[in-house]
């Protein structure tokens, strides 16, 4: 197969800071490749030197052989690139079809409307995504079908060069098999793919070949067949790697820190139960849609008409209401951190104590010395480096600013921590050490209750499982039975709901 994209000794300096040195990568027509490393490897400089965000110190890039001086983004969009990045670029505001079509080079002043719909429908059944209606607001669609719209608009494009960042971090399983479908039916029309992703099943599922890059230097390319999972962490890392998921709690507490009967959610869940020992990892694992983060949500009490009977540590849990799950012990870590999580203009020092300020009053006033020591110990305890606490939170890797939001929830004594995706956009290294977080603080007393759409991550950390399916309850599963072709089966077709217990 003939290259069609080519970057030769790609520099790139920050200050004093290397983020790219003499990095190198070919994809070839018809190749899936899949670039990985941990967060601050040199991904996303690569991605934004090849759509021309930013310039290169050294170094040039060529389409189909002919080097392209690309100085801006609408030049990498002429030469047949296309970026759909983590962070989603849409209007909500506007139509799923004026999304599509924003910012195209390839709209003329004058144009057809109803060709540009027919050409946006199309892009949207390539992925199984024809359902979503092209008039809908994007505001009123779900983030997996947001991120469905993002990939329909590359679509729409024919670039002939797709870079997808994490494009199925919010997807169901359905969804993401959809995606899948359409990279092989772009596989098929010649066109290249670069696949970045954290979620090294999908490397091995989708992509022919992977470059792995760390601190910023090429460290390896290799065809897909001859890579094992454990050599491919191994080269991330640059070390051995056996020990992702920590061991589990050996025993848990015998009083219940928190017990669920009968909760339903209008239009999400009907008549769920279970119950949440201390030291113990519970995990509500369900597709999108299937209630899962629903419940953790209304347990958060960001449910207004969640109705049912919640007891914490034996105190009747007022549902819908944010201060008093907070006054019971109850934290929350969402999966959308920058938008409900962290103060990203704000100091990581001031992130870490957000929700404890109170406690730093002398006479009325913050004492800041206290709030420092307070944020340092906190640092410590979620191992982020001491010499970032005055650096702004968006200045920080994902996985660091995910440590932000553990430490945010080491407050006073143990409790109830509630998850939604843990570790989505995190990359393997920072994965391992927010299961190591989770396990100690199971350790200290504390209860945690997820959701995750990584089934790998549900069997690795979970000591129990609850499956769910529409809303309901499908089955519940100690340690010693979580398997993965199970838990699977539950999730998307279920031999039968059972009833949920008291």
């Amino acid at each position: 197969m003939t290259e069609i994209l080519t970057a030769t000794g790609l520099s790139k300096s920050f200050g004093p800071i290397v983020a790219l040195n003499g990095v190198s990568l070919s994809l070839r027509a018809g190749e899936v490749r899949a670039l990985c490393g941990e967060n601050g490897a040199g991904k996303s400089t690569l991605v934004k030197l090849l759509m021309g965000v930013y310039r290169p110190d050294t170094g040039a890039i060529a389409v189909d052989g002919i080097p392209c001086d690309i100085r801006h983004p609408q030049q990498a969009q002429e030469a047949g690139l296309a970026l759909v990045a983590q962070e989603l670029s849409l209007a909500p505001r506007l139509s799923v079809l004026d999304n599509i079509w924003l910012g195209s080079t390839g709209v003329p002043f004058l144009h057809r409307r109803p060709a540009l719909r027919a050409k946006a429908k199309r892009a949207l059944a390539m992925i199984g995504a024809e359902h979503i209606d092209l008039d809908t607001p994007v505001a009123a669609l779900s983030i997996g079908q947001r991120q469905m719209v993002e990939i329909a608009r590359m679509l729409a494009r024919d670039a002939r060069i797709l870079i997808l960042d994490e494009p199925t971090a919010t997807l169901s399983d359905v969804e993401i098999e959809h995606i899948f479908v359409a990279l092989r039916a772009l596989k098929a029309e010649s066109r290249a793919v670069l696949y970045i992703t954290h979620r090294l099943g999908e490397v091995f599922d989708i992509c022919d070949s992977v470059t792995v890059l760390r601190n910023g230097e090429h460290v390896a390319t290799s065809d897909i067949a001859g890579l094992t999972r454990d050599r491919l962490i191994a080269l991330m890392l640059g070390r051995s790697f056996a020990d992702m998921y920590p061991d589990a709690a050996h025993v848990a507490a015998e009083d219940p820190a928190l017990t669920v009967k009968h909760l339903s959610i209008p239009g999400a869940v009907e008549d769920f139960s279970m119950v949440a020992p201390k030291g113990e990892i519970v995990c509500i694992a369900g597709q999108i849609g299937s209630g899962a983060s629903a419940i953790v949500r209304a347990l958060a009490g960001l449910e207004p008409d969640a109705t049912g009977e919640v007891r914490v540590g034996g105190r009747t849990l007022a549902l819908g209401s944010v201060p008093d799950a907070i006054a019971k012990g109850i934290q929350f870590v969402s999966e959308d951190r920058a938008n409900e999580g962290l103060f990203l203009r704000m100091r990581v020092l001031e992130n870490l104590v957000a929700t404890q300020l109170d406690r730093h009053r002398r006479a009325g006033f913050l004492s800041w010395p206290s709030i420092a020591s307070a944020a340092a110990q906190l640092a410590d305890r979620v191992r982020v480096d001491r010499a970032r606490l005055a650096s702004h939170a968006n200045e920080l890797s994902g996985g660091n600013q995910q440590k932000l939001l553990f430490g945010r929830a080491l407050r006073g004594e143990a409790g109830v921590l509630l998850m939604n995706e843990p570790t989505r956009g995190v990359d393997v290294g920072a994965r391992a050490e927010i299961y190591r977080i989770m396990r100690e603080m199971c350790d200290q007393g504390f209860a945690l209750v997820m959701t995750s759409s990584d089934l790998e991550e549900v069997a690795g950390m979970a000591d129990v499982v609850v499956t769910m399916y529409r809303g309901r309850q499908v089955a519940c599963y100690r340690r010693n039975e979580i398997a993965m072709p199970r838990i699977l089966a539950d999730i998307t077709h279920p031999a039968t709901l059972v009833e949920a217990r008291a």
